[in-house]
């Protein structure tokens, strides 16, 4: 017998990086090896008594999780501001044995804050009777304080047995919760001498929607400073995803437009959180109000406007709200996929044809992931082994393999589908060690920009470290096809990117501080110097190069034309492509910025130490703030100056190729239409704008563009690392027939 697992149905699994399930076994005899078949427990949450205070003003916003082993099987709602909750809240799942306990946890839910731990207790499920409705009251108990009273939980529960074959389950965002929001499939583990699935399980699309929200602006908010202005931004909340605005300083009527998408994982959609606050540097932002919006009252494919009044608070604040089909993301075991399928494989091709330009301008393409094997991975745990999973990441969806414990070269055999919404996003995989006690531990990572996809090659890619700087142990299987229309991905180029909603919150490095600064530095001096080549031609240094230069000069001045400005760029890049096609490759790796990010990546090993002995540093909080901010700036301005060295330098042709598109239709077009026609057009176009598109979002192509380069620092983290050779599938082959 084979022991496999069967995908369910379509389920939201927010990810955890920070679990804690203290699974605790049962002795009891009458308990079998194995049991027989499933278990159907009925669960009634009835209400909770005398719960901790966890919020400041003596109260807390509390709801349940009940998980099963490593999994989460269901969520309560939340009750604002109670420490006596009634939920009466019902739920049915499915067990496959009852060896495990029904774990439950309760937390106090903070919106923009990791959620305050409230209390914890186990329901030994061999001591249910069956068929047979049980009260049970379960006293909640801290782990690391087991004398303090947290309160009770009250429950009612029947177990019976399930007859037949193990049913699909639907759940819906019940997977283990974080820091980090994502999806995760389903696994119940079950015998059977078939690895084939059933039809109805082919796929499994895990959200059934997208809510598109734009954040327009508030009116007449609430002053918080004391110069009777505010400095206001917004935070949004569906599920476990999250979204925060920028901030809009000294302002009563900030204008955001702001826009952002949100998975919808229920049918009936769910409530949006949304709060105002007021940014404070150096201490705690203040508060303005809150308000929600209840997205089953809302029609879908079409867009609302709504006007919210603040709660708690004063003001307004305006979005334009729309709900929209899902997209095309799902799981599916190896020996099912879409490309394989010669008949979805051609209505896919069909989909992003040359012919198709104008239809969905946002789905660009299509992605296929192979999550084959990994070999060689480092042992996490204390008997040499790991428990590792996957998370593939593309922008903001997020999908995750089964676990395969004690294993370090686990086989996984999974195919990821994804919709392609921007060509320059990066495929990110990352290796994970499963661990129940504390967080889950890094195993390594990869980048891949889907530009340098080769098709349907199944390659071994090095894992890297969290920085991507260098490697790690292990090496992992991957086969990835990339099918996008060309023409659709142009003009999304030319759009705002898509703004990650999950990042890693900047922290101060002296390290990064340096590094940021000395590439500024030599984008700068690129500049310097090419003021003193042009003095040095004023002064004479060299008689021939300054006689060439003013006869140069005299020519340029004298004939000048403004299309000559594209022209001369345009020839910039074709002499570089001509240059790399040759040989003669002039980009050279950059062993400075190389350097630098080891450098950094081991100050932050040496920071992580020095943290967990002296904690936070609150003194410094408002200085550390501000060099922060220094770094970023520092930052922003070295990677614009690189994205432009290397748009000129051919790191992505494809972007490449699209500045040499655009900059021949520049040069035609000052060419043949006078200067003053051009600029006519580009003033009616911007005083009209508003006025024709009162909710447009404002944007900058060329920045749009840019923003797709990657700058140096991205060029050495998507660079792939060289697999030992002893890692090749066809040396293996080799050595076994040997």
């Amino acid at each position: 017998m084979l022991d496999t697992y069967k995908l369910r149905s379509a389920c939201s699994l927010p990810f955890v990086f920070d679990k804690k399930i203290n699974t605790v076994g049962t002795s009891n005899a009458d308990v079998p090896l194995a049991d027989p078949g499933m278990y159907q427990l009925d669960i009634t949450l009835r209400r909770g008594q005398s719960l901790a205070a966890r919020d400041r003003g003596g109260t807390s916003d509390p709801y349940v999780k009940f998980k099963i082993g490593r999994k989460e099987v269901f969520r309560s709602k939340i009750i604002h501001k109670n420490l006596n909750p009634v939920w009466e809240e019902k739920a049915c799942i499915l067990v496959d044995h009852l060896r495990e306990p029904l774990y439950i946890k309760v937390f106090d839910y903070d919106f923009g804050l990791q959620d305050d731990f409230m209390g914890s207790a186990f329901l030994d499920l061999t001591q249910l009777e069956l068929n047979r409705s049980t009260d049970v009251t379960l006293p909640l108990k801290d782990p690391h304080y087991p004398d303090h009273d947290l309160g009770v939980i009250l429950l009612s529960v029947i177990l019976s047995p399930k007859e037949g074959e193990p049913r699909d389950v639907d759940l819906s965002e019940n997977e283990v919760v974080g820091s980090y929001f994502s999806v995760k499939s389903f696994f119940w583990r079950f015998q059977t001498q078939s690895l084939r699935l059933s039809d109805q399980h082919r796929k499994s699309h895990l959200w059934r929607g997208i809510v598109s929200i734009t954040l327009i602006e508030g009116r007449d908010l609430k002053a918080m400073d004391s110069n009777g202005l505010s400095d206001p931004y917004v935070k949004f909340r569906l599920g476990h995803q999250k979204y925060k605005s920028k901030i809009m300083p000294k302002t009563l009527n900030p204008q955001w437009r702001e826009q952002f998408d949100f998975h919808l994982y229920e049918e009936r959609g769910g409530i949006i959180d949304i709060t105002a606050w007021d940014k404070d540097a150096g201490k705690r932002d203040d508060f303005i109000g809150r308000c929600q919006v209840d997205l089953s009252s809302l029609s879908r494919e079409q867009t609302h406007k709504l006007e919210l009044q603040l709660e708690e608070g004063e003001g307004h604040l305006v979005l334009l709200v729309t709900l929209t089909a899902s997209a095309t993301v799902s799981i599916s075991d190896l020996s099912v996929n879409s490309l394989e399928d010669q008949k979805e494989r051609e209505e896919i091709l069909k989909r992003y044809s040359p012919l198709r330009i104008f239809h969905n301008l946002k789905d660009v393409g299509f992605l296929q992931v192979k999550v084959i094997r990994a070999e060689g991975l480092m042992a996490a745990d204390m008997t040499g082994k790991s428990d590792p999973f996957c998370v593939v990441e593309l922008n903001n969806d997020r999908l995750l393999t089964h676990t395969v414990y004690k294993n370090l070269s686990p086989e996984w055999n999974k195919v990821f589908t994804f919709n392609i919404k921007d060509i320059h996003s990066v495929l990110e995989v990352t290796v994970y060690d499963e661990d129940r006690d504390r967080s889950a531990d890094f195993l390594g990572k990869v980048a891949i920009p889907l530009l340098s996809i080769q098709n349907g090659e199944q390659k071994a890619y090095v894992l890297k470290n969290k920085q991507l700087t260098g490697p790690t142990k292990g090496v992992i299987y991957l086969e990835i096809d990339v099918i996008f229309n060309a023409v659709k991905a142009s003009l999304r180029t030319l759009i705002p990117k898509e703004q990650k909603y999950i990042e890693e919150e900047n922290r101060l490095s002296k390290q990064l501080l340096l590094r940021n600064f000395i590439r500024m530095k030599r984008c700068v001096m690129v500049l310097i110097n090419a003021a003193y080549y042009i003095n040095s031609c004023f002064d004479w240094d060299s008689p021939p190069r300054s006689l060439a230069a003013f006869v140069l000069f005299l020519f340029v001045v004298w004939n000048f034309e403004l299309y000559m400005i594209p022209l001369v760029l345009l020839l910039l890049l074709t002499w570089n492509y001509f240059l790399i096609i040759s040989g003669k490759d002039n980009r050279q790796r950059d062993t400075v910025v190389e350097d630098m990010l080891e450098d950094e990546e081991e100050e932050d090993d040496k920071d992580d130490k020095d943290s967990e002995k002296k904690g936070f540093i609150n003194k410094i909080y408002a200085i550390q703030e501000v060099c922060v901010s220094v770094q970023n700036i520092l930052d922003e301005v070295a990677s614009f100056g690189e994205r432009i060295k290397n748009t000129f330098n051919w790191t992505v042709p494809f972007l490449s190729w699209l500045a040499i598109v655009a900059l021949c239709m520049f040069t035609v077009i000052l060419y043949f239409i006078p200067l003053r026609y051009i600029v006519l057009v580009w003033g009616i176009n911007k005083f009209t704008k508003k006025l024709r598109s009162p909710y447009a979002i404002d944007n900058n192509e060329l920045l749009d563009f840019l923003s797709r380069v990657p700058s140096d620092v991205q060029v050495v983290q998507y660079q792939e690392l060289k697999p030992d050779p002893s890692h090749s599938p066809y040396k293996r082959k080799k050595n076994n027939l040997g």
